[in-house]
């Protein structure tokens, strides 16, 4: 099955990247297709120049009137999201594409639940970048203005590839077999251990590390070899999630007002993403992107591991094995997305996908841009 002009998958239909318009092929990575990729061989650390040698620097554009895209992740996923995208061009394909790389519908699954399936890291992964390619096709039917001006995008953990995607630097197809791969290798290496991620609000004096480094003694006195207790998302200002060994969270949950933590809530995920215990992850996850087409993205896509640009394809690889086990740096993101000059206008942005948590975080983070911000609804149909 081939489709061209897919606005998630290439951005085809824009002028500026119509040299990148390509099809949506229902072959994963490594099947034999009509186009062959030979993918170079791996880096051991991302090049130092800051563009391949046979591309060119893009000018840089004025914001004002511009637009950005934000991908969400997991956490994001609700039974019945999607609902309201049926209706625009090429949703249905994707979803139906989704079903032969996956081998389950995936669109019963977002649609219908059950809720406990949709939970697991395995499915809630592909759906919610699915989801989130599949509003931007609803975005530039209500709005094409939207996706014509954008200049930058940058995604939550898995909505890292989503972005990717919209920015040209990956095929639909392919990224989504990557998303696959990677669900199911984070999925393995969260039950080697018993393990989770804990939302934390603090006060001003909390000390984030100071309290890891308590609750890694108490594993410690429990018998727990080389306990893990990091950082694993920075949000906004006194925002954090910590994740680790499970009986490090509890230690952090009680003894939370000590700690100067005003709030603690455990996250429904399976494992503790973005941290050392994700490193039996990172080989299958390294193995398949070295299998996969990537270039450079077409508009400013930012790293989750440090919130700069992605420069180059060998850049984009190191940087999303390495997000494994790095903490989200999403307000870092979010300060290098939107630092400007004194009076220079924010762009419009445009959170695609399931829930409105990163724009909760840019409010957070900063309220000016926040002005220009919109959600675009997974359930609801908009003409």
């Amino acid at each position: 099955m081939l489709l061209s002009g897919l606005t998630a998958a290439s951005r085809g239909g824009l002028r500026r990247l119509s040299p990148l318009c390509g099809r949506l092929s229902t072959n994963p990575p490594g099947a034999q297709d009509d186009t062959q990729h030979h993918p170079p061989p791996e880096s051991p650390a991302p090049p130092a120049s800051p563009e391949d040698s046979e591309e060119v620097r893009r000018p840089r554009k004025d914001p004002s009137g511009c637009s950005v895209l934000l991908f969400p992740g997991q956490g994001s996923q609700f039974v019945g999201m999607g609902r309201g995208l049926l209706k625009y061009p090429n949703v249905k394909d994707m979803f139906a594409v989704a079903q032969r790389v996956l081998g389950y519908d995936l669109l019963s699954l977002c649609l219908e639940g059950p809720e406990e399936e949709l939970m697991k890291t395995v499915h809630c992964q592909p759906a919610v970048f699915v989801t989130s390619l599949a509003a931007v096709e609803k975005l530039n039917h209500i709005n094409p203005t939207a996706i014509e001006t954008c200049v930058a995008a940058a995604g939550f953990s898995v909505g890292e590839f989503a972005a990717l995607v919209f920015s040209g630097a990956m095929n639909f197809t392919e990224a989504l077999y990557v998303v696959k791969v990677r669900a199911e290798a984070m999925q393995k290496a969260s039950e080697l251990v018993p393990s989770g991620m804990l939302s934390v609000i603090g006060r001003p004096q909390a000390n984030y590390k100071h309290a890891c480094l308590l609750a890694k003694e108490h594993c410690l006195s429990l018998g727990i070899q080389e306990p893990v207790c990091s950082v694993a998302n920075y949000l906004f200002p006194d925002g954090r999630v910590i994740a680790g060994h499970q009986q490090a969270l509890d230690f952090l949950q009680k003894n939370s007002w000590q700690l100067r933590f005003v709030r603690t809530k455990p996250l429904p995920v399976s494992g503790a993403f973005h941290t050392d215990l994700m490193k039996s992850a990172t080989e299958p996850l390294r193995e398949v992107l070295r299998q996969v087409e990537i270039r450079r993205p077409e508009i400013s896509v930012y790293s989750n591991v440090d919130g700069k640009r992605y420069m180059n394809k060998n850049h984009i690889r190191w940087q999303l094995v390495k997000q494994l086990e790095s903490p989200v740096k999403w307000e870092q993101s979010l300060h290098e997305m939107y630092e400007r000059t004194q009076g220079q206008k924010f762009p419009h942005t445009y959170e695609v996908g399931p829930g409105k948590q990163l724009g909760a975080t840019l409010q957070k983070c900063n309220r000016k841009a926040f002005k220009t911000y919109t959600h675009v609804d997974v359930t609801a149909h908009e003409e």
